[in-house]
């Protein structure tokens, strides 16, 4: 079985949806025969690399909040990552672009490595703060994630794998993904946002015992939560 997840580094629903994807797959006998793959999309592919504005900012730019707003958003969305243990740092979290970022996984890809990169990623950017976007950064990461140094560097010095990011994208519009995350299973079966944990293991249980053959997209579950090039689709806030 294969599932296919399109995803962005700057997405939190994206991080959360893979934690309830995890422990979906922590419950199902078969996880030896289940392959992850990552795939690329860029919310925001004009992102400069380098801001002076802060997330609330930005936020509070885009939906025409104020700054308070915007940061009780942030806040929702810190509530929600919890629920999966995940710690969001989003007062000192750095905004950029993440083309690089994801053409760094496309080498690791190739290294055996493309699980670790997209953990050390999602990792850095909503927990430790760190610039995602940032060239000598992104080496850092390489080389913690096992990878060579210098091969890092050359990869991120020049163009090298920016044509499978730009296929993930084409392959994204022509199934239809208009946000993220996205996960697709046998190329059958695809589950749009950061559904529960159960909705993952219902899903991927129902396709292990059809095992039949390939047939148009269905969706399974109800849209969760998700970004697009629009935004975030923010849950309200618990108090």
């Amino acid at each position: 079985m294969k599932i296919e997840v399109w995803s962005d580094y700057v997405c939190p629903f994206c991080y959360i949806g893979k934690r309830h994807l995890e422990m979906a797959l922590e419950k199902f006998p078969q996880r030896d025969k289940v392959e992850i793959e990552f795939k690329s999309f860029e919310l925001d592919p004009g992102a400069p690399v380098h801001t002076e504005y802060s997330i609330q900012e930005l936020l509070s730019k885009k939906y025409g909040t104020s700054i308070e707003q915007a940061k009780n958003m942030t806040d929702s969305m810190s509530q929600q990552a919890a629920t999966v243990g995940l710690d969001f740092q989003f007062d000192t979290n750095i905004p950029t672009n993440t083309f690089d970022a994801h053409r760094l996984t496309k080498y690791a890809k190739l290294k055996g490595k493309e699980a670790e990169m997209t953990e050390i990623l999602l990792h850095a950017h909503f927990t430790l703060s760190k610039h995602i976007g940032d060239k000598d950064t992104l080496v850092e990461f390489a080389k913690q994630a096992g990878l060579d140094e210098k091969e890092a560097e050359t990869v991120l010095s020049g163009s090298d794998h920016s044509q499978e990011v730009r296929m993930d994208e084409d392959q994204a519009g022509q199934i239809g993904v208009q946000g993220v995350p996205f996960f697709v299973i046998n190329r059958k079966y695809a589950i749009s946002g950061a559904q529960p944990s159960d909705v993952f293991l219902n899903s991927i249980q129902k396709v292990w015992e059809e095992e039949s053959e390939m047939a148009p997209l269905q969706p399974l579950g109800t849209d969760g939560m998700a970004c697009d090039e629009n935004g975030c689709e923010i849950p309200p806030s618990k108090s």
